[in-house]
């Protein structure tokens, strides 16, 4: 998927090229330092280790943003992992990364992205996509609702879901 109006490139990461992998690990780093991604960068193992362990995954699958047309300069990046839905006894498709440098913000390159991953959950049978954000991320919220993501309710009477967590060491 290519967009030349503004000189970004949306494509499916090839976990298997170098250009590919060097691509992800530094941006997920550089998500992972910035404070929505908990200002703290990954560890060694995780530098070391993450591309293969997706690789070895089938329901992973990553997308990349780069400015010029031989991946140039690596921008943006989607990390999916696939789920299943038991209402709907469907897969779905969590999104479980999204990642714009600083400098490139604001050029819609994660809204292309997103589109790229919607086509891709799709080809999959994905009944939904899903994400969880930061509720100060405001940004992001903008970028999530301008695609069609909404807070999940079943019932308004219910309320919205909480995202939870529990560390497992």
């Amino acid at each position: 998927m290519n967009h030349p109006s503004n000189g970004v490139r949306i494509c499916r990461a090839d976990y298997g090229s170098k250009s590919h992998a060097l691509a992800l690990v530094m941006l997920l780093d550089a998500y992972a330092r910035d404070p929505m991604g908990g200002g703290e960068a990954l560890s060694d193992f995780a530098r070391t280790h993450l591309v293969r362990s997706l690789a070895e995954r089938p329901q992973a699958f990553s997308v990349l943003a780069f400015m010029g047309a031989e991946d140039d300069t690596p921008v943006g990046l989607v990390n999916c992992i696939e789920g299943f839905s038991t209402f709907a006894c469907r897969a779905l498709v969590n999104i479980h990364d999204v990642v714009v440098l600083p400098a490139f913000r604001g050029q819609r390159i994660a809204q292309q992205m997103l589109a790229l991953v919607d086509c891709i959950a799709r080809e999959r049978g994905a009944c939904k996509l899903t994400l969880e954000v930061l509720s100060g991320n405001v940004g992001a919220m903008q970028v999530y609702r301008r695609v069609g993501f909404a807070n999940y309710q079943l019932d308004p009477a219910a309320g919205h879901a909480q995202f939870l967590q529990k560390w497992l060491r």
